[in-house]
């Protein structure tokens, strides 16, 4: 599978095809938005959130290969042998959620 970039991330081609079909539909980018943010406020840890996502996606992404042609095209051509969706679900935490403060280095030695 080769890797496309949306912005400094690299995506692999299904990462890229959830992407892009969200971004297409207006439904589900607001469905998507809202399910990152809940996953970071419930988790309060992002790499705990981007882990839970990265499950979701890839459920989406199997639900969405049974109905939408472009998903179905590429699950009858290689199967659906479960993909890591990480990168995508790292990226939609990183430009879909307000930035936490780093702690300093003071303040995580107190």
């Amino acid at each position: 599978m080769g890797a496309t970039h949306v912005g400094s991330m690299s995506l692999n081609r299904s990462e890229q095809l959830v992407f892009d079909y969200v971004q297409t539909h207006a439904e589900e980018r607001h469905h998507w938005m809202e399910k990152v943010r809940k996953a970071v406020a419930a988790n309060g840890d992002e790499h705990a959130a981007a882990a839970h996502l990265a499950g979701e996606l890839w459920h989406y992404y199997e639900e969405r290969s049974a109905v939408v042609t472009s998903f179905r095209e590429i699950a009858v051509r290689e199967g659906l042998r479960r993909i890591s969706m990480k990168n995508l679900a790292e990226y939609l935490i990183r430009v879909w959620t307000v930035p936490r403060p780093k702690k300093s280095v003071r303040a995580a030695e107190a």
